[in-house]
């Protein structure tokens, strides 16, 4: 199938860059979501993306308004009724992901894939709740999107071949290395970070060491360009949380158990850089 016109789910720090993304390979993109402050604040981020760009050489200012010019904003799911593909980048929760699911099984055309950017969740049970599950499949972007070249794109149960194979060319067409994974918690990617993670704020948690001192024996010792707890608030504490519940409740072993530090910070509202509080303190 040659997609050229999709629809994208949640104009977050995901969503928007998906969208940035799809528009830069040529795509007409419907960038949706549920208030249209939440699609203004994503556009400005992918402005500003693009505005960076220009600054550096990457794109000329033609460029840049060409891109711009293909991303179409819109609160109305209904959109979705004539696109070849729906990217759905909405909060990582079942029950969210299911209800838009059934909804988008109903509007979008025959033949439409309906790919779900999930970094943790299972793509079969997603698919269930469709008419089409043979169209349903993970794409699980990297964040920074624009940046990052990994897309895990995941096989549920019933996810046809053909299916995998229109989204493996469409990742190589935006420029991504896509990386073929099977249906299991966490996939392959968060099933290796998140431990990790985890383990890291259990040093802290057990007084082995600081956060800085943590980051600094991964970054220099192991060369990652990121300490674990550095990323963890990068990635939201929320989030690190959510993942660990699915990998524990989904693996049953104990060695996925969240840490009580991990709990105590998202209780607290400690999520880290985007509430300015977690394992870093953030100005601004």
């Amino acid at each position: 199938m040659d997609i050229r016109t999709i629809m994208v789910i949640g104009a977050g720090q995901m969503g928007s860059g998906i969208a940035q993304v799809a528009a830069q390979t040529g795509l007409e993109v419907r960038l949706n979501d549920i208030k249209e402050e939440f699609l203004q604040r994503g556009l400005a981020t992918i402005s500003k993306n693009l505005t960076r760009d220009v600054e550096k050489g990457r794109k000329s200012e033609e460029e840049k308004q060409a891109v711009l010019s293909r991303i179409h904003p819109t609160t109305d799911l209904n959109d979705a009724r004539d696109v070849q593909l729906v990217i759905e980048a909405a909060v990582e929760n079942m029950e969210i992901k299911s209800d838009l699911f059934r909804r988008l099984d109903a509007i979008a055309p025959a033949g439409a894939i309906l790919a779900t950017n999930t970094s943790s969740l299972p793509i079969t049970e997603i698919a269930a709740v469709t008419n089409r599950p043979e169209l349903v499949i993970g794409m699980h972007f990297m964040n920074p999107v624009p940046v990052m070249k990994l897309v895990e794109v995941i096989r549920g149960l019933a996810t046809s071949d053909e299916t995998y194979q229109t989204i493996e060319e469409l990742s190589k067409k935006m420029g991504k290395v896509p990386v073929e994974v099977n249906d299991f918690p966490g996939f392959v990617s968060n099933r290796i970070l998140l431990p990790m993670i985890n383990e890291a704020i259990y040093a802290v948690y057990e007084g082995v060491a600081t956060p800085e001192a943590v980051d600094q024996v991964m970054k220099l010792g192991m060369n990652h360009p990121m300490g674990p707890l550095e990323l963890a608030d990068f990635i939201g504490l929320d989030t690190c949380l959510s993942i660990m519940e699915i990998l524990h409740e989904g693996l049953g072993d104990s060695k996925y158990r969240p840490c009580p530090l991990l709990r105590k910070y998202v209780k607290a509202g400690w999520l880290g850089k985007k509430t300015g509080r977690g394992f870093y303190q953030y100005e601004g």
